[in-house]
């Protein structure tokens, strides 16, 4: 059992479970099957964008411009289906996604080719991103009676108990998780981030490990700028404002290093869920919201604070073995 506990998914798990028990003391039904379906639904376009998010903080970077390429991809696709009602669904899912795509390997270009530190080139891209959100619309909303009822009740039909979306969002979790498991790409982005120096002399190319990761990024903020707008039936310039730094705080509560080469697909799902089931609660038991913030806030620490520590302490257990190792090995030639 101490075991188990030591693993910060199967901890951050409980947590969430206590969470839940205790917020359905204060409001009932809270704990209801339906109602926890509800919450996963509404956290789906998080988890896709957090898990974009540890995409890019696997290889050592950040991407601070995921929410900005959401507004932006899903005011374009909005205004796609308002002004030619006849283009199919599928057509602008996929304009969605290849366009967030572009949006994302121009931010892995400059980081790659011209060695521009990612924080600096993505918080560049989300003012541009969004400048351009409002440029194309010219400030004005695209309104629910604009759309047209396709694009609007895909993402909401019911199937199997759960709406579309989040079984496109369950569809998102295992995709990456085989990407990051089993691919080359997925070794690649993690020993980038690990330990660039030794990836290359692996032979692994870290800046086009790290453009791919931007491009994949990129790509899943465009389908979640069509998943946003449809399930909230407006697109307009500030949607997803402040969603970059939520799906960076999913990232490090569910225990991605922002070092690089550290974390799971499960970790970010977690994150996800943690302030998913926070930003649900909170409302219902009456907690403001400048509460709500401060406490998000202190949960954010936290988080680094004990991520910092547990890297601390793996290094210390590293330096322990080796110098146990060595030791055994100047027995052995006495």
């Amino acid at each position: 059992m101490p075991r188990i506990l030591k693993r910060r998914e199967t901890l951050l798990f409980i947590i969430i479970v206590v969470m839940i028990a205790g917020f359905a003391t204060r409001a009932a039904g809270f704990a209801e099957p339906a109602n926890l379906a509800n919450i996963f639904n509404d956290t789906s376009i998080l988890i896709i964008l957090a898990l974009a998010q540890m995409t890019v903080i696997l290889t050592k970077s950040i991407d601070l411009s995921v929410a900005a390429n959401l507004a932006l991809t899903g005011m374009a696709v909005a205004m796609l289906n308002a002004a030619y009602p006849d283009i199919p669904l599928i057509a602008l899912v996929i304009t969605a996604i290849l366009m967030g795509a572009v949006l994302g390997a121009i931010n892995g270009y400059l980081v790659w080719a011209l060695e521009i530190p990612p924080i600096v080139v993505t918080l560049g891209t989300l003012t541009i991103y969004r400048g351009m959100a409002f440029v194309l619309s010219g400030g004005a909303w695209v309104n629910a009676h604009q759309f047209t009822p396709i694009f609007l009740n895909v993402p909401r039909t019911p199937l199997l108990g759960l709406p579309v979306l989040a079984w496109i969002g369950i569809v998102i979790v295992l995709m990456m998780y085989l990407v990051l498991r089993y691919t080359q790409f997925g070794r690649s982005a993690y020993a980038s981030g690990g330990n660039p120096v030794a990836a290359v002399y692996a032979g692994i190319d870290v800046g086009w490990t790290r453009f791919l990761a931007f491009v994949l990024s990129g790509a899943l903020a465009g389908l979640s700028g069509y998943l946003w707008v449809s399930r909230y039936a407006v697109a307009y310039v500030d949607i997803a404002n402040g969603f970059e730094l939520d799906s960076v705080a999913a990232c490090v509560i569910g225990g991605i290093s922002i070092a690089g080469g550290v974390g799971s697909v499960a970790g970010a799902v977690l994150g996800a869920l943690f302030l998913g089931v926070i930003k649900n609660a909170l409302p219902v038991i009456g907690i403001s919201p400048f509460t709500q913030m401060a406490i998000s806030g202190t949960v954010i620490i936290l988080a680094v604070v004990f991520n910092a520590r547990r890297e601390r302490n793996r290094g210390r257990i590293i330096l322990r073995d080796q110098a146990a190792k060595d030791t055994a090995s100047e027995g052995a030639i006495a």
